[in-house]
């Protein structure tokens, strides 16, 4: 089975960074976005993603014979950095330009945008509602052939499967920010995912230059997130009961562990509304007074504020 054509559902922070790490390694991407409008906003989020990966290879070049070079080398751009060499990165740099050029295109209409795809990798907002909505409309669009991926990060994908129209060929691919330096791809499938798509979708995700990281078995939040929500959580919690300011929660994170960034500078990068999100599927969230709903209330004013991270240009803090 070769998993060469993707469609990508969504165009936000990793839906964008999904597709074009599948375009730079040579695969034909599709966005499936709902309008006009919602191309315009994909579109910028692609040229920002595709300018820091083409920057990260032009600062590896130059970091080819440094002792530091392979620990801070862009992992999912360059796959063997022990022979790297400046041509050869030279080469990645033009092939990324020429790929993101010509490997992606836009549609508007869904059953245009399923009707050849080899692999569907649904990257919207952890809205349940939402994802059973997009899935009953794909399911009659979908080709037999198809495997259907879902990016969820909290999300499990029994609680969707029966929705899919395809059960066993579905389960979820789940991938960290900056995932052409963070390049990590968690594989976890539902009881009836089928073990050949399973195995499948280890081999797709290292075709586009992930380390597969394979779970055994459902679990909410996969590996990284039931280490990094609650975490955030914690630092939320902080802040919105009033115990310490979020500058004051960062530097102490950063300076007590050596962590280059604390928990407001990643919940920028996640995106608030991810963050927002995850925080009203808790069960205490309409208790007045409880912390998930001061959470809520806390991270509600920044995104009607439009404040919602860096792709905003600001978040908790600002950006250029």
């Amino acid at each position: 089975m070769e998993l060469n054509k993707v469609t990508l559902i969504g165009g936000g922070v990793l839906g964008s960074q999904i597709g074009l790490m599948c375009a730079y390694v040579g695969k034909e991407v599709t966005f499936w976005l709902r309008s006009e409008a919602s191309i315009g906003r994909a579109k910028p989020k692609l040229e920002r993603y595709s300018e820091l990966m083409i920057q990260d290879l032009l600062t590896a070049k130059a970091l080819i014979g440094s002792p530091m070079g392979k620990f801070v080398y862009p992992k999912g751009l360059i796959r063997d950095w022990d022979s790297a060499t400046p041509e050869s990165i030279d080469a990645l740099v033009a092939q990324a330009k020429e790929n993101f050029a010509s490997k992606i295109k836009f549609e508007l209409d869904l059953g245009k945008a399923l009707s050849d795809a080899d692999v569907v990798i649904e990257a919207m907002a952890e809205d349940p509602k939402a994802k059973i909505a997009i899935y009953s409309d794909m399911k009659d669009l979908i080709p037999e052939k198809t495997v259907l991926l879902t990016n969820s990060s909290t999300l499990l994908p029994s609680t969707f499967a029966e929705y899919t129209g395809r059960p066993e060929k579905y389960l979820a691919l789940h991938f960290a920010n900056t995932i052409w330096k963070n390049n990590t791809a968690e594989v976890m499938g539902h009881p009836g995912t089928d073990p050949e798509i399973y195995k499948e979708t280890v081999k797709f995700a290292d075709e586009i230059n992930m380390i597969p990281l394979q779970l055994h078995k459902e679990q909410p939040g996969y590996i990284l997130n039931s280490m990094l929500v609650p975490f955030l959580s914690s630092a939320q919690a902080l802040l919105a009961t009033g115990v310490a300011d979020f500058e004051t929660i960062d530097k102490t994170w950063e300076l007590a562990t050596g962590a280059p960034a604390g928990p407001f500078k990643i919940l920028d990068i996640v995106g608030l509304e991810t963050a927002y999100n995850i925080n009203q599927m808790k069960p205490d969230v309409n208790v007045e007074g409880s912390v998930t709903n001061l959470i809520g209330k806390l991270l509600k004013e920044k995104i009607d504020k439009g404040e919602t991270g860096v792709n905003a240009g600001v978040g908790f803090y600002k950006y250029k």
